[in-house]
């Protein structure tokens, strides 16, 4: 009798001690969601402003280079679709294809030198280059709060408590589109002579 309460004490004990590792794991697991939740809010913001500066910018420079209306439809197709995403994922894919056109639009600039000294283009032009700065760090917050959330997940014996959780990997990062990896091809004018 006295080996069964031993042996039942035991399993109580180590019942009492997987279920508070998985509490606490459990609960661990609910923080770095939500943060990586709140991260993506961020990143979300900062986003939905460059797409509202987006059409003034358009605007600005359609004054000066009407005959460029190939890229002012990538803006607006790409612009479109990041509204028009409702996953992060989407909206990743979307963003890359909106850095693309919005480089295109940028390379327009540097043939209309008149547009390079409007006041109200450089305006939008530093409003842009702030928010591009935010996104850059909002994109860095994301993805390190996504990788913490993504190690603690996998880690023994959390992985074990993330199944029965309901928990599970995200891959939602940010990364550089295979455009950005191409250096960009600068022209200079020749020299007057």
């Amino acid at each position: 009798m006295k080996t069964g309460v031993i042996v039942l004490v035991v399993v109580a004990l180590i019942a009492l001690g997987v279920g508070g590792m998985y509490v606490g794991s459990r609960n661990q697991m609910v923080t770095k969601n939500e943060a990586v939740k709140s991260a993506w809010a961020q990143v979300d913001v900062v986003l939905q402003r460059r797409a509202d500066l987006i059409p003034n910018l358009v605007e600005t420079v359609k004054g000066f280079a009407a005959q460029e209306q190939t890229v002012f439809h990538d803006i607006a197709s790409a612009r479109s679709a990041l509204l028009g995403a409702k996953t992060p994922a989407d909206k990743i894919a979307a963003n890359g294809q909106l850095d693309g056109a919005l480089g295109r639009l940028l390379l327009i600039v540097e043939n209309y030198p008149q547009l390079k000294s409007n006041e109200n283009f450089l305006r939008l032009q530093d409003e842009l280059a702030g928010t591009e700065n935010r996104i850059a760090v909002e994109r860095k917050r994301y993805n390190d709060t996504l990788q913490d959330y993504n190690t603690f997940v996998g880690l023994f014996p959390n992985n074990i408590f993330a199944g029965w959780a309901g928990f599970q990997r995200n891959n939602d990062y940010f990364t550089a589109s295979e455009s950005s990896r191409e250096a960009p091809k600068v022209q200079f004018p020749a020299p007057n002579r």
